[in-house]
């Protein structure tokens, strides 16, 4: 038996979470009948995703896409720029997290639930960089500011490595992953991100990937990212088990 949010993350449709707003939206059927959260199956009913049969995926699909600004970080087809239908892989694929409509730069897309889960989830630190240009020049204040942590949202960021690179451009290593942080964290202290370009994503790196084309991540690239992902649950199941 398997959890209903499984075998749709494992069916490639959509991450565990994703899978469970599914459900919860009554968009999920077992063999006609609404799908209710934590609901197990055994894989041999008909599952349906808005009317539309699940079978599951067999092939394993990772990609390094280079979003061009403009292109939105959605699956739903009732957005005419949704990355999905940009990249038109040719099989179900779906963004892990974002990068906000002007925002430019590296994004993963896959297939695969689980690993989408692992990526996505904020105990594990993973690293993203980023290359922002903003409208007035830098301070010592402004980088010391945004490295230390900065109140948005009601909570205060995580502290992070900030670089100038010149008198408009900075590097900054982020460990989280808020709505339009960098964006709000700018706008703290009064200034207005210009251009921002993901360029790397844990040992993912954008390279010479030019906008608009994706590459498939495998061989030791793959191996290095699935390492560090396992290093991460090891870390954070050990971290549970020795709370009191």
């Amino acid at each position: 038996m398997i959890r209903i949010n499984k075998f749709l993350s494992d069916a490639g449709v959509c991450s565990r979470r994703e899978a469970d707003r599914l459900l919860e939206a009554g968009r999920v059927t077992v063999d006609g009948k609404p799908a209710a959260t934590g609901q197990k199956i055994t894989g041999e009913e008909l599952v349906c995703v808005n009317g539309r049969r699940v079978k599951p995926e067999i092939e394993e699909v990772l990609l390094a896409f280079h979003k061009p600004k403009g292109i939105v970080c959605t699956t739903s087809k009732k957005e005419k720029d949704n990355i999905v239908d940009y990249v038109n892989y040719g099989k179900r694929i779906y963004p892990v997290g974002r990068l906000d409509k002007e925002s430019e730069g590296l994004i993963l897309l896959t297939n695969q639930g689980e690993l989408s889960d692992k990526l996505l989830r904020g105990s594990n630190g993973h690293e993203k960089e980023y290359m922002v240009t903003v409208n007035k020049r830098l301070t010592k204040e402004f980088i010391r500011g945004m490295a230390g942590g900065v109140p948005i949202l009601g909570r205060i960021t995580r502290p992070c490595k900030v670089v100038p690179v010149d008198e408009y451009t900075f590097k900054i290593i982020l460990t989280q992953g808020w709505n339009r942080q960098i964006r709000r964290m700018c706008e703290h202290f009064g200034y207005q991100v210009k251009r921002l370009v993901r360029f790397r994503v844990m040992n993912v790196e954008l390279g010479s990937l030019k906008a608009g084309r994706y590459r498939r991540i495998e061989g030791k690239e793959k191996s290095a990212l699935l390492e560090r992902l396992l290093k991460g649950k090891v870390e954070d199941d050990g971290g549970k088990k020795g709370k009191s």
